[in-house]
């Protein structure tokens, strides 16, 4: 998925730096958009996550989001890590289809949560997300917005089940330019497939994969959501490219956390 996770954190980076948002060199979010899906009408509860010095990006948008609360966003980790300590200069837009537009409702971050286990680790030169959730505190409640139910802690991925997932990421691993919202609906994937692609790196305790080469998320995709059965039960997180043969996409399993909501 994140197969221009170190050129987008440059890129990111420059941008802030370019801007004179940021003093110092970060390391922004490896993101990932839907392959094999359609265009979609952006549900009330999901976020494009971003900020206006992003300029490569229409809207700033580099990574995905999931309303779960009046002024709660779950995102990934690795979307936001990097500005932790700048949280002002992110906002979430909601209701926009096409970033390229103006529409929908921009709402600035006040606050990150990041997970206090997150970790990267490589995987044939990809970043792989441990513990990849996020928390955006937002300086207003979004009151007219209906929220998506978390997973609860008991919650089961059973192999196969159909999955949702939103972005407004890439339609393949060369595509850049796209930036209308597109879903699919994806299989879950068993532990034991996805620890045969992945070997040590994919941790069934904290990871859960789903999609197929037919659909996947990709590029800018990250941080978007995984719904399964009308509740948020996973984050787009990483993988080894976008719909490969053999290689599922890899999404925080959110059953295990407690998030601060």
């Amino acid at each position: 998925m994140p197969l221009f996770t170190r050129r987008l954190a440059a890129l990111v980076s420059a941008a802030l730096l370019a801007a004179g948002l940021l003093a110092g060199p970060f390391t922004a979010p490896a993101a990932n958009a839907v392959v094999g899906g359609d265009a979609a009408a952006p549900p009330p509860w999901l976020a494009a996550v971003g900020t206006p010095a992003f300029l490569i990006r229409p809207s700033g948008q580099f990574c995905g989001g999931t309303l779960v609360s009046a002024d709660k966003v779950v995102t990934a980790a690795h979307c936001v890590d990097f500005l932790r300590s700048v949280p002002n200069l992110m906002s979430v837009t909601f209701g926009r289809a096409d970033l390229t537009k103006k529409d929908g409702e921009s709402v600035q971050v006040k606050s990150v949560w990041v997970q206090p286990n997150f970790k990267e680790t490589e995987f044939k030169g990809e970043t792989v997300e441990h513990h990849d959730v996020a928390v955006l505190t937002l300086n207003r409640p979004v009151l007219d917005r209906q929220p998506l139910p978390v997973i609860d802690r008991a919650g089961l991925y059973p192999p196969g089940a159909p999955a949702q997932v939103l972005g407004w990421g890439t339609t393949s691993e060369l595509d850049l330019l796209n930036a209308r919202l597109r879903q699919a609906t994806i299989p879950l994937v068993s532990d034991a497939r996805c620890a045969a692609a992945y070997g040590s790196s994919f941790d069934h305790r904290d990871m859960v994969c789903a999609g197929s080469p037919k659909a996947d998320t990709c590029q800018f995709d990250s941080g978007g959501p995984l719904v399964v059965n009308g509740r948020l039960a996973g984050i787009t997180s990483w993988a080894y490219g976008c719909a490969r043969e053999g290689y599922p996409g890899v999404y925080t399993r959110l059953a295990p956390f407690t998030l601060p909501l």
